[in-house]
């Protein structure tokens, strides 16, 4: 694989949309009420956690001078339950926000799934995987803690910031003035720092999508790997793509941690200003418990203003999640429900195409001027060179793909003015490349007949021939398979992507190279268990092997795009056209063989 393909950063966006943000506030919306309990929780065990320092300097210049034993032991108590009010808050807070962090993580994956399964072919077909596995999990997770705790948390700390504040200035509004000196230049070093963290994170983001892309398609390509032996030169791809990550993640870094020492540096400074200023005014205004309580409170004052920094820095590392997540999200669905589309069932099988013209895009032309009939219980087969078109065709029928132009038909009515579930509820699809999903044999037997029962699927399986290979396994129908099957051979997964078929019992059939990977002995059982399928339903198949087509009603030979032979074997071969030639083709190449 060209490394080229994940050298492709996605478009790096200049300015926040703060749209996308009270978007994303969106999602806390269902949790209000959990929200404004934990803030107002957390708004008294700031004020408890606050009086401590004005405690501390009232025992110090009054009562401690005046030896009032009982008011210093009422203070201590008040100091102590400030300390249990604190702890207890905090305790609940994280039980609330956890769980508030953990359903809007849900509820935003959930919205990204639902959407990604809306999503056309053409989506997938233009992007690797692994980008789209990365926004789903990835960078979903990113944004658990900035809408849980870090919302909560830059609310009560602003509060918390305003009563130091009144607590400064009611001690002493000259020590007040000292300490605030250090915030101008706080503001100006993160006005400073803001694009250049952003626009690192936005790249940081891109390069761990291509890493994530790689690793996905190298996993699951191992085995053609293996068997060309291309480790060295992929391992090399995968260094490179690594590294790209790590050298913008180091830098993203960088920048991010550059605010605490600004914060840090700031804070240290305006304390030493504050112990000189304080020192020398002792006598003067300013008593030791003045002094104490002071230190205590800007000690104070600087932690919410690093959480507050803290927090920023998180939004705009997550500000790249956020623009890609909704990204995602907004990806325009192409094959959508007309307002008024209604349902069917139960449908005939008359099928039309008139006049069909289709492409992938505005410059290739796929399908020209495609036009057919077929009546109810008629079985239609394909034929044709690869890439003539003849996917295409079942693709538009199921509506993975919208026309261009003209109409294709069942029992008379447009399948655009179909409700799309109903659409395809009718028809069973055996696809050239045959999925197997995790769990067991009987689970992807059952992947389009959810109710069927254990009898029902064992039918289907003797019908498809997959009886036999099935009970041979260790578990039988309770068998585990792993994604994709990697246990089965190809002709095991065909066998039982063709009794998810039977068992799904369509009305439209459609069959896609439904027989290119068994071998001649099991064809022969399996074209017997599909000539009882085709039986009272329209079928569509598409075949390179002539000899399991001979018996359809109609074969349509399709070359670029186009129709140009249609009739049933005998006429075809009368004709000794293109189909003639194909099959000749065929019949010379077994006899040599």
């Amino acid at each position: 694989m060209s490394r080229n393909k994940y050298d492709e950063d996605e478009e790096i966006l200049e300015e926040f949309n703060m749209d996308q943000f009270k978007r994303l506030l969106g999602y806390i919306t269902p949790f209000k009420r959990e929200m404004i309990v934990t803030t107002i929780i957390m708004l008294i065990s700031s004020v408890a956690g606050l009086l401590g320092p004005y405690l501390i300097e009232i025992a110090i210049d009054k009562e401690i001078p005046s030896k009032n034993i009982n008011m210093i032991i009422v203070l201590s108590f008040i100091f102590l339950l400030t300390i249990i009010i604190t702890g207890i808050s905090l305790k609940y807070k994280i039980r609330i926000m956890s769980y508030i962090g953990n359903k809007i993580v849900e509820n935003l994956r959930k919205d990204i799934f639902t959407h990604l399964q809306e999503l056309p072919f053409s989506y997938y077909d233009s992007r690797p995987h692994g980008k789209i596995l990365v926004r789903v999990v990835n960078y979903v997770n990113s944004l658990s803690d900035l809408l849980s705790n870090g919302l909560i948390n830059l609310v009560t700390d602003s509060f918390s910031l305003f009563v130091i504040i009144g607590f400064m200035i009611l001690i002493s509004p000259k020590l007040t003035l000292v300490c605030m000196a250090g915030l101008p230049i706080l503001i100006a070093a993160i006005f400073i720092l803001k694009k250049l963290q952003r626009k690192a994170f936005q790249i940081n983001s891109n390069k761990q999508s291509n890493l994530n892309a790689y690793i996905h398609e190298s996993i699951t390509g191992m085995k053609v790997t293996q068997a060309f032996a291309r480790e060295e030169e992929n391992l090399n791809i995968f260094k490179g793509v690594s590294d790209e990550y790590r050298q913008t993640w180091f830098t993203s870094i960088k920048l991010q941690l550059l605010l605490w020492p600004c914060v840090d540096n700031i804070s240290q400074l305006t304390i030493s200003f504050v112990y000189m200023v304080g020192i020398y005014s002792i006598g003067s205004g300013i008593t030791v418990g003045i002094l104490i309580a002071f230190i205590g409170y800007i000690w104070r004052f600087w932690a919410p203003i690093t959480n507050i920094a803290n927090f920023y820095n998180s939004l705009v590392m997550t500000t790249a999640y956020i623009e890609r997540i909704f990204e995602t999200i907004d990806e325009p669905v192409d094959i959508l429900d007309k307002v008024n589309a209604s349902e069917i069932s139960n449908i005939e099988g008359y099928v039309e195409f008139n006049s069909v013209n289709f492409g992938y895009d505005a410059q290739n032309t796929i399908l020209s001027s495609v036009s057919f009939k077929v009546n109810p219980g008629e079985t239609i087969a394909f034929v044709g060179p690869t890439g003539a078109g003849k996917s295409t065709i079942i693709n538009l029928l199921s509506r993975f793909y919208d026309v261009n132009s003209g109409v294709i038909s069942i029992d008379g009515k447009d399948i655009r003015d179909i409700n799309i579930k109903s659409l395809r509820q009718q028809m069973g699809i055996m696809p050239q490349d045959t999925f197997v999903f995790s769990g067991t044999i009987i689970d992807n037997i059952r992947y389009g007949k959810l109710d069927a029962s254990v009898d029902e699927v064992i039918k289907a399986a003797k019908a498809a021939s997959a009886n036999e290979f099935i009970e041979k396994l260790e578990n039988g129908y309770y068998t585990e398979v792993n994604e994709r099957g990697g246990r089965l051979s190809a002709g095991e997964k065909q066998l039982l992507a063709l009794a998810r078929a039977f068992l799904a019992n369509p009305k439209l059939l459609i069959l896609d190279e439904a027989t290119s990977s068994l071998d001649t002995k099991t064809e022969i059982l399996v074209q017997n268990g599909i000539k009882q399928l085709l039986k009272g339903r329209t079928s569509f198949i598409i075949a390179h092997r002539l000899s399991t087509i001979k018996n359809s009603d109609k074969i349509m030979y399709v070359d670029n795009g186009t129709i140009i032979e249609t009739g049933n074997h005998e006429e075809l071969m009368n004709k000794k056209g293109a189909y003639y030639e194909l099959y000749m083709s065929q019949y010379k190449m077994l006899e040599a063989v």
